[in-house]
């Protein structure tokens, strides 16, 4: 799973009704955390891991995510 922040017209909760910024994207790593129950941070960590594993980036993502 990662998170982004590509729509511009649907920002989250509580920004509804402004435009959506990358600065969001902490809301919904919180929401998704609320579901999962998980904090933001796990949420952040995860889906950090997730990108550096993705774009293989792994070497990069030992220095800026912290382990398991």
């Amino acid at each position: 799973m990662l998170i982004e922040t590509d729509s511009p017209y649907l920002a989250p909760v509580p920004h509804r009704g402004k435009r959506n910024e990358p600065a969001f994207v902490k809301n919904t790593a919180a929401k998704l955390g609320e579901l999962r129950n998980l904090s933001a941070e796990e949420i952040g960590e995860q889906t950090s891991r997730n990108f550096y594993e993705f774009f293989k980036l792994s070497e990069i993502a030992e220095s800026k995510v912290p382990a398991r």
